[in-house]
């Protein structure tokens, strides 16, 4: 009987280290072990046949084993390497289209700054030539009613001291000047190797045909016109004059170096 006991003593100091390692290798046994031998739960071992559940567990193991011979076990690295580089092409695709937003407000702020530049020397070269084809009177590029000039420009022109409400007013005569001055100061703001103007005073009178080659030679002293015109009153101002007629039936030209 001492034998017996000596070995169930033996035999219960081996199965609580066994407990003890159950218990340090699976961290749910603690919190879960208040349950066990309750019926109703998991644990109710009374209810349960552990050998049934051994049965289970090794057919579903072979199952899962027999499975694992079909699934490509790569897959998953696979997934993680294209998430990963899924995960770096997002990053650097919010990276780019920061750096593109940061490029485009700084290239509206340029173009903005440039539109006012450019409104601002031709609005001033625009009234200068005006004012030069029609003494006295005055022209001007401005935003409409509050509005800014990035809305839009309107022309505007006074003569004597009036503004015109609209340049529908204007006759003919007063329309192909105003038209000019707006064409030849954007020109003056970036000027071109060589300007043709074809009859531009077809519709002026004497005394503006000749403000408008005075004009000209004014401010464009560093530009070349050729100036195609039916009056004497634009040549006074010119270099250079061709002037073509018939001679026997036949047209030629004749070149004169104008005097200054």
């Amino acid at each position: 009987m001492e034998n017996e006991v000596k070995r169930m003593e033996m035999e219960q100091k081996d199965c609580s280290t066994k407990v003890d390692k159950l218990i340090e290798k699976h961290a749910w046994i603690a919190p879960e072990k208040q349950l066990f031998g309750r019926s109703g739960t998991d644990y109710d071992f009374a209810s349960r046949d552990p050998i049934k559940a051994r049965e289970e567990l090794e057919r579903l193991q072979v199952e899962q084993s027999g499975l694992e011979k079909r699934v490509n076990k790569k897959v998953m690295a696979i997934f993680e390497k294209a998430e990963d580089e899924y995960n770096d092409l997002m990053s650097k695709k919010n990276i780019i289209e920061s750096k593109i937003k940061k490029v485009i407000e700084e290239l509206d702020e340029k173009k903005k700054e440039t539109l006012k530049i450019t409104w601002v020397k031709v609005n001033s070269d625009f009234g200068s030539i005006f004012s030069t084809l029609l003494s006295g009177n005055m022209a001007k590029l401005e935003p409409p009613e509050g509005c800014s000039f990035l809305d839009g420009l309107e022309v505007r022109v006074a003569f004597g001291s009036v503004w015109k409400q609209s340049l529908s007013e204007l006759s003919g005569g007063q329309r192909s000047p105003l038209a000019l001055s707006l064409i030849l100061a954007l020109l003056l703001f970036k000027p071109a190797p060589l300007s043709i103007l074809d009859e531009v005073d077809a519709a002026l009178d004497l005394s503006h045909t000749q403000n408008t080659g005075r004009m000209i030679e004014t401010h464009f002293p560093h530009s070349q016109f050729i100036v195609v015109s039916l009056k004497e009153g634009m040549f006074n101002d010119a270099n250079v004059l061709f002037r073509t007629k018939f001679v026997d039936g036949v047209s030629t030209v004749q070149r004169t170096v104008a005097a200054k």
